[in-house]
């Protein structure tokens, strides 16, 4: 903790997926991790992490999941389990309340929203990268939903193109409890460069 530097002007925080689908009440997905979402407080540390990065003047990154439209996925030679989901429930749909916008997350003036994710990771067929280049950072805080899947897929990439990751552990979740250890306590340790709370994110951010 005490070594680690965050550049206002290198840094950037990535915000995925924050859809009504996964953070509202009434959310397609919603139901599905509310239980590991209250046990970490994954909203009010999702406004704290981005109320903090905001203050310190970091660059907020949307990274936004593929929001369903018709005919997505049908003529696809091998979509994913995920994918097919996503097509079963039309998850995150165009046009409508569960593909809008949590409303505590609606970007604001100055922030850079990226091309759509088709599956997991966003940089995967996105501008994330050339964004990220364009604005100088260098160092990329990782939060949203869902830890196992988007947040470590995403912070993968992020590792094997050149960039430090930072993963918070209670400013995302998951479907269970053991999809939460397997990101952060298994997996996360063997590419993340850290691994924080979110009071520990920010203790560590410039004043």
């Amino acid at each position: 903790m005490s070594d680690l530097v965050y550049d206002v002007q290198r840094t950037g925080l990535l915000l995925v997926d924050p859809y009504n689908d996964f953070l509202s009440d009434g959310g397609k997905l919603f139901p599905m991790l509310r239980d590991v979402a209250t046990e970490v407080g994954l909203l009010d540390n999702l406004r704290a992490a981005v109320n903090a990065v905001r203050k310190a003047g970091i660059q907020v990154v949307y990274v936004p999941h593929r929001r369903w439209q018709a005919g997505d996925y049908e003529k696809w030679d091998h979509p994913n389990p995920t994918q097919r989901l996503v097509q079963k429930r039309q998850t995150f749909a165009k046009g409508t309340w569960g593909g809008e916008w949590h409303p505590d997350f609606v970007p604001q003036e100055g922030d850079i929203i990226v091309q759509e994710h088709w599956g997991q990771s966003g940089f995967a067929n996105t501008d994330l990268d050339f964004q990220l280049k364009q604005q100088g950072i260098t160092h990329v805080i990782v939060v949203g939903l869902l830890a196992n899947t988007c947040i470590e897929s995403t912070s993968r990439f992020a590792m094997e193109l050149g960039y430090h990751v930072t993963l918070v552990r209670d400013a995302t979740a998951a479907f269970t409890r053991e999809m939460m250890y397997a990101a952060h306590d298994l997996n996360g340790p063997t590419f993340a460069h850290a691994i924080l709370t979110t009071a520990q994110l920010a203790a560590a951010l410039p004043a």
